[in-house]
């Protein structure tokens, strides 16, 4: 006879403690897989900064000439064409 009898109520608990550190273990692994996944293509990282970086930014060769700022459709000077 055994000196200390266990409780059904650690035998669920630790079947509930095993279940969890597989669910755990399995979503470390998913973690990890995608990373090595993500790291091995090799495609550009520039972490959070997602703006385009200007010297990668192709050059306009013809760019639009400046025009002068015109008055909004509506306005008095819109209707004569005069320029604000």
């Amino acid at each position: 006879m055994a000196l200390h009898v266990e409780h059904e109520l650690h035998r669920r608990r630790r079947s509930r403690n095993v279940g969890l550190a597989l669910v755990l273990a399995a979503f470390v692994a998913l973690v990890f897989g995608l990373s090595v996944v993500k790291i091995t293509q090799g495609d550009m990282m520039e972490g959070y900064d997602h703006r385009p970086q200007a010297s990668r930014l192709p050059v306009d060769p013809n760019p639009p000439a400046a025009t002068a700022p015109r008055a909004a459709p509506g306005t008095p000077g819109a209707e004569a064409g005069i320029k604000p």
